[in-house]
């Protein structure tokens, strides 16, 4: 019996713990920034449309499918500059570096890109992206 309250209380609070808020700070956008941009170089469009704000997301996924991505985008390279927090923590924006080709061109292209996260829902989402492969594509 002197076992089971100790264990009833880590269970719980463990349950606790498992149940929090995400961050919206940057010690959780990061993660979000991070998947985004690995899941656009194994081309998980799809994967990668989950981080959009979701009035983008059919509209991203359209874009991919008409311009071939799936065969004719190669991401071969990003690397993140630099990430600013608004002062009310529910927007960010994050510069960084891509590289990228898209068939029939051989030649590789790079862009220093601009994107703008908002927190939403309990999770940061794009809204905004300028320059690189997607520019025009995330007003």
């Amino acid at each position: 019996m002197r076992l089971l309250v100790p264990l009833v209380l880590l269970a719980l609070f463990c349950g606790a713990c498992a149940h929090t808020a995400k961050s919206t700070g940057l010690e959780g956008l990061q993660p979000v920034v991070d998947d985004f941009y690995k899941r656009l170089r194994w081309k998980d469009f799809r994967g990668a449309s989950r981080h959009l704000v979701p009035e983008h997301r059919e509209a991203f996924l359209k874009a991919r499918r008409e311009l071939h991505d799936e065969r004719d985008l190669s991401i071969t390279d990003y690397e993140v500059l630099e990430v600013g927090l608004a002062p009310d923590g529910l927007r960010a924006t994050v510069t960084s570096r891509i590289q990228w080709m898209r068939l029939p061109s051989a030649s590789e292209q790079t862009a220093t890109t601009t994107s703008e996260f908002v927190y939403q829902g309990g999770v940061w989402l794009l809204e905004r992206q300028l320059e690189g492969p997607f520019a025009g594509e995330l007003p």
